[in-house]
């Protein structure tokens, strides 16, 4: 399959993920993409925004509630197993982190965050949402995936975004971005933006308390 036959077939979400590797802000689903290789040459200024974002991070707090939920969704994890929404239900809590595999951020907490997932309490969980990855064609950036996984020792779950996330995803302006989730799939609290794991800590133990 040539290029732009390939590139025709990719879902919104995925546009809104390449257009996050370039630093932009919202982007509408009717973005087009003309080939892979002139979002592989913005690649070398993404770190650098990135970091920036970190300069940015937001604190939240169980009592700002965002008044909005995950949408309905099947997609697959890295292992080819079929995800879907019924996944919130499984605990109180879940800790929804959205990174790629182009954010230098994203990979260098992946250790400490694969480190907290085994120590979590019983209620809550912690779960990936990878937004660069295009379909299940694109053995580069899954394996790629997998390989940041296993070199962080983290073993938690890791959804690959699909069409069926466009509508959260068009509000994520930078990754990580990470947001939490009650058992109804209702989100709770503001999204964190930037890496920042104590946050994110911090945030649970609120929740909990609250409860």
């Amino acid at each position: 399959m040539n290029i732009k036959n390939r590139w025709i077939k990719l879902s919104s979400v995925l546009l809104i993920a390449v257009m996050l590797m370039a630093g932009c802000g919202k982007v509408s689903n009717d973005t087009a993409l003309e080939n892979r290789s002139e979002t592989d040459s913005k690649s070398s200024g993404i770190e650098n925004s990135m970091e920036e974002t970190n300069s940015m991070e937001e604190s939240a707090t169980p009592e700002q509630d965002s008044g909005s939920a995950m949408p309905a969704f099947t997609a697959k994890d890295l292992d080819g197993n079929t995800v879907t929404e019924s996944i919130f239900s499984d605990k109180d809590l879940t800790v929804v982190n959205i990174w790629g595999t182009f954010c230098g951020p994203c990979i260098r907490e992946m250790p400490e965050l694969g480190t907290w997932a085994k120590d979590m309490p019983d209620n809550v969980q912690l779960i990936g949402l990878v937004i660069d990855i295009a379909g299940d064609e694109d053995t580069e950036h899954h394996d790629l995936a997998v390989s940041i996984m296993q070199n962080a020792d983290a073993d938690f779950t890791q959804i690959v975004a699909n069409q069926d996330f466009a509508d959260i995803l068009k509000d994520v302006y930078g990754v990580p971005t990470t947001m939490f989730v009650d058992k109804d799939g209702n989100i709770v609290g503001d999204p964190i933006i930037g890496a920042n794991v104590d946050g994110y800590k911090e945030f649970v133990e609120d929740y909990l308390d609250g409860q």
